[in-house]
């Protein structure tokens, strides 16, 4: 099962660390010592306002409405 959580980044001697939520951890059955893998996501909104903005002058959609063989 995969689970979503919002967490800080601490420092961790000279490397960074996320601390996994108890509750979590324990759902998770997640261990000291245990490999897990990790993503990062960062939401800018800056980014996916320039989509739309992109998006706006493109032409309509017009779908084709031809049979097709398969």
């Amino acid at each position: 099962m995969t689970r979503t959580f919002k967490a800080k980044v601490r420092s961790v001697g000279t490397s960074l660390g996320v601390l996994i939520p108890k509750e979590i951890a324990e759902e998770e059955k997640v261990k000291k010592g245990m490999e897990v893998e990790v993503s990062v996501v960062r939401r800018d909104l800056r980014s996916v306002m320039k989509l739309f903005g992109i998006a706006k002058d493109a032409d309509k959609f017009e779908r084709d409405h031809t049979e097709r063989e398969l």
